[in-house]
């Protein structure tokens, strides 16, 4: 004979107070071990969605990204003779030499300087990024000094908002427009004419070569035909994974330092249950041995405590996701430790993560409550109704 779901309830609604902080507890738990996941994915998801599977990048062998890499001018124009390349709408190949420089900026309230990517642009890179909507002004004339600046640049850094003037590399420059990118790390960048850029700083290669395949299924021949050719001495990368490959450095970080935190905490809130359910056992030494002497089994009475501490981390899992959840609307920028400059990126909750919180939450509350379940199916009829 089980004893009634009812019975878990009624016994926790009885001793709300205590419910409710040990609760809360756990709740504070799965409130940073969910933030920590949401940060780290959000950087993820940011990253990968930047890129485009169509789209090759191609930068110098051992190169981790377009900051350290360098393509000279005959080997980029080796690459552009590759029959693979798709067509644009204007006859041209879909097909841009880019330049990668990071420049220190001033935030517009903080006054704190931050490092922000500089991407040196050709005609083609609009129309190999359609993710990138302008948004206020017009499209940077090439050959000029004329700058477009992402959103949340243009509205966090002082002389970047459109009609502004920025200063580097000994020269003005000035902004004509501003972009969205979406939830992508283009809307952390400033772009401008990659030919000017290279002349301000004194560069005689590019950072990288993009192109769009006619055929996304040729990529592993291009790949091939890229990395074997003795002319060049560059990789082949599709995009995609290639800003995948910049997140993981930083996410595997990210998940490292919540797990921790997460075990710290968890400590805690471990002991916290385990507490209120000894204090349970204690309080209801006779009504255990009333429901020994009705019948009830000693692992009846063992369920029926598990249980009870099942529906303390239940209830401290469902809270902390609730408020962990409001984290989705608030944006977040840190340095991406591969390339050293600010990324802006959003929270993101995903299903992995929801199910990963609440089924921490119960570990807690099975590890908080098993000892104390056992205690109180252990106990003898006889002393128990004694107690009363």
């Amino acid at each position: 004979m089980g004893v009634p779901l009812s019975y878990s309830f009624r016994n926790l609604w009885t001793r709300r107070l205590t419910t409710i902080l040990t609760a809360l507890g756990m709740a504070l738990v799965v409130f940073v071990f969910s933030a920590m996941l949401m940060l780290a994915e959000g950087l993820q998801k940011t990253l990968v969605e930047t890129g485009s599977s169509d789209n090759v990048v191609i930068i110098r062998k051992g190169s981790a990204t377009e900051v350290q890499s360098g393509v000279d001018r005959y080997q980029a124009s080796v690459v552009e003779t590759l029959p693979e390349i798709a067509i644009g709408k204007d006859g041209n190949p879909l097909l841009a030499k880019e330049s990668v420089v990071i420049i220190s900026l001033q935030r517009r309230v903080t006054k704190q300087e931050n490092y922000i990517t500089i991407r040196g642009i050709g005609k083609s890179s609009l129309a190999l990024r359609p993710q990138i909507k302008l948004v206020e002004g017009r499209p940077p004339r090439l050959g000029t000094s004329e700058l477009i600046t992402a959103r949340s640049v243009a509205e966090r850094f002082e002389g970047s908002g459109l009609g502004e003037t920025l200063r580097f590399g000994l020269r003005e420059w000035k902004v004509v427009g501003v972009f969205d990118a979406g939830n992508t790390g283009f809307n952390s960048e400033v772009w401008g004419d990659a030919e000017q850029l290279m002349q301000t700083f004194r560069r005689n290669a590019y950072s990288s070569v993009i192109f769009k395949l006619r055929d996304p299924n040729q990529f592993d021949a291009v790949k091939r035909l890229i990395e074997n050719d003795p002319r060049l001495t560059l990789e082949a990368k599709r995009e995609n994974r290639y800003y995948a490959e910049q997140s993981e450095m930083m996410a595997t970080f990210l998940r490292i330092l919540g797990t921790s935190l997460t075990i710290i905490f968890s400590i805690g809130a471990i002991i916290g249950a385990m507490i209120t359910m000894y204090a349970a056992v204690s309080t209801r030494t006779a009504e255990i041995g009333t429901l020994r002497a009705l019948g009830f089994k000693r692992l009846s009475i063992l369920t029926a405590f598990l249980l009870e501490a099942l529906l303390l981390g239940g209830m401290g899992g469902c809270t902390g996701l609730f408020f962990a959840s409001f984290l989705r609307f608030l944006s977040v920028s840190t340095m991406n430790f591969q390339t050293f400059s600010e990324l802006a990126f959003d929270f993101r909750l995903s299903f992995d993560i929801v199910w990963k919180a609440l089924a921490f939450s119960l570990m807690m509350g099975f590890v908080g409550g098993v000892w104390p379940a056992v205690r109180a199916a252990r106990m003898n009829i006889v002393e128990s109704l004694r107690a009363t």
